[in-house]
């Protein structure tokens, strides 16, 4: 009963599980098979294309996701903290697979449960499958509304909206290893300008530049 106790609080944290009773929980505790893990630093716990068989939910600790251009000349590196379900939607689909690489940055424990198990809470638990219907939908919403949004009028504008429009989670520290020339590609202007502009930008504190790599201390300031 402890463990199913244990188990109820760290599902309690995940919009999957809202709106179950604690009896629906404890009963959903109980009667599923939850698999567990423990991991060390610098663990990688799922890649970039690799086949999504399981929901895998970050209970504690922290992960560094990084993500990759199709053509391999950037990526973007984030860091999220628990609570955490890793690409929810990779489950089903046309193309089943996780689109980027998560790594531990600390000891991190993790729920997982399998694709049959998830397959069975849906069919048993009408809030569970209308939660998770309501995540995938809000996820498509909101990428329905990208290109109907008001284009940027300043290069400064743009290169925000590129580090944002870019970036899994809309806050916190964010890293991209991009080339300068790249950027500018990107964005649609020159290499000198961008430059300029960045370096305003790290004049006013919100990114620090480095060879091939910018970091963005907080996202959310870039919107301020």
């Amino acid at each position: 009963m402890n463990n199913d106790l244990r188990l109820y609080d760290s599902l309690q944290q995940f919009p999957l599980f809202q709106g179950l009773s604690r009896a629906e929980l404890l009963q959903l505790a109980g009667q599923t098979k939850f698999g567990f893990m423990k991991t060390g630093t610098g663990q990688t716990v799922v890649r970039e294309d690799e086949a999504c068989h399981q929901f895998l939910f970050l209970i504690s600790g922290r992960l560094a996701l990084t993500t990759t251009s199709d053509d391999r000349r950037y990526t973007v590196e984030e860091q999220l903290s628990a609570p955490w379900l890793l690409q929810p939607e990779a489950l089903f689909g046309a193309h089943p697979h996780y689109t980027y690489t998560a790594a531990t940055l600390g000891e991190s424990h993790f729920i997982t449960l399998s694709k049959d198990e998830v397959m069975r809470l849906l069919d048993d638990f009408l809030i569970i499958r209308l939660n998770y219907l309501n995540l995938l939908a809000t996820q498509l919403q909101r990428k329905g509304r990208f290109q109907w949004r008001r284009s940027p009028e300043t290069l400064r504008q743009r290169i925000i909206r590129f580090f944002v429009d870019h970036c899994l989670y809309p806050a916190g520290a964010k890293q991209f290893r991009i080339l300068m020339v790249q950027l500018a590609q990107e964005v649609g202007d020159s290499r000198l300008d961008v430059s300029n502009v960045l370096n305003a930008m790290q004049a006013d504190g919100l990114l620090r530049l480095h060879r091939g790599r910018i970091e963005i201390p907080s996202l959310e300031r870039l919107l301020m």
